[in-house]
């Protein structure tokens, strides 16, 4: 049986993941920055309505990353993590792939249904449909952070998920770390990180000048993480391309848990 034939549940989770992620950010920031919201902070307190973003979506990124769903998918959600993994060795080019599309699909989907969802109200100029777009620093500043906030990732998820005794907690890691990014640096560039995460929004909002910055610095910085983790380190220290890895669900992926069960259904 083909990868394609065999894998395909595990790219559908991340569609399904990434989905689920857009849908909590256009949530919280209606209620955060929609003006006919009560809860709305962004226009009299934007610290405090970024640090409540940032909690909201750090927990959902951990709530994604330990669910029955990112245990069996890892979790990458992310463009820029899979092609660091591919580049470490620990997913098949096919694999890679298939998530990649499926990262994309789920992103815009994510949003599109946001928006049925919430009415049309991540329409409204308060919300945007959550784009990333530069803030008042410029197109520059906006590279420069994106690509420094993604090494920033994955280097924090490489070497907690290559710690025996700290693996377990790369997911929460990587959550803190999305809640304090967004807390600090969403004003230089919105705080995408993400390829697939920017494309929908941006595409809705009309912000289409800027997606060549989240297309590129998150993969640049990412891609650059790797490379600098496998010239450090062996690459078969890294143990899995999974945030969390639960021993009893299936891995797809080139696995150092030497007992990882791989065909489980």
């Amino acid at each position: 049986m083909s990868r394609l034939a065999s894998h395909w549940p595990e790219y559908v989770i991340e569609a399904l993941c990434l989905g689920l992620f857009l849908l909590s950010a256009a949530t919280f920031a209606t209620l955060l920055q929609h003006p006919d919201s009560p809860f709305a902070l962004t226009a009299t307190r934007p610290l405090l309505a970024r640090a409540l973003m940032g909690a909201a979506m750090g927990a959902t990124a951990i709530g994604l990353i330990y669910s029955p769903w990112g245990s069996r998918s890892g979790a990458h959600m992310n463009p820029a993590v899979t092609l660091a993994f591919m580049r470490l060795g620990r997913i098949e080019p096919v694999d890679a792939a298939g998530y990649i599309a499926a990262q994309f699909v789920g992103g815009v989907a994510g949003i599109l249904i946001a928006t049925v969802v919430l009415d049309g109200r991540t329409g409204d100029p308060s919300v945007n449909y959550v784009a990333t777009e530069p803030g008042v620093w410029g197109r520059g500043a906006a590279f420069a952070a994106e690509a420094a906030i993604a090494f920033l990732m994955m280097t924090t998820i490489l070497v907690v998920s290559n710690v025996p005794g700290l693996a377990r907690y790369t997911g929460i890691a990587a959550g803190l770390l999305v809640a304090a990014l967004i807390t600090v640096e969403a004003p230089v560039s919105g705080m995408s990180m993400n390829p697939a995460r920017s494309l929908g929004s941006n595409l809705l909002a009309g912000a289409t000048g800027s997606l060549w910055i989240y297309f590129t610095a998150p993969t640049i910085g990412m891609l650059l993480a790797a490379e600098l983790h496998r010239q450090r380190r062996d690459a078969s220290s890294i143990r899995c391309a999974k945030l969390h890895h639960a021993r009893d669900v299936r891995c797809i992926f080139r696995c150092g848990y030497v007992s990882a069960p791989r065909e489980l259904v």
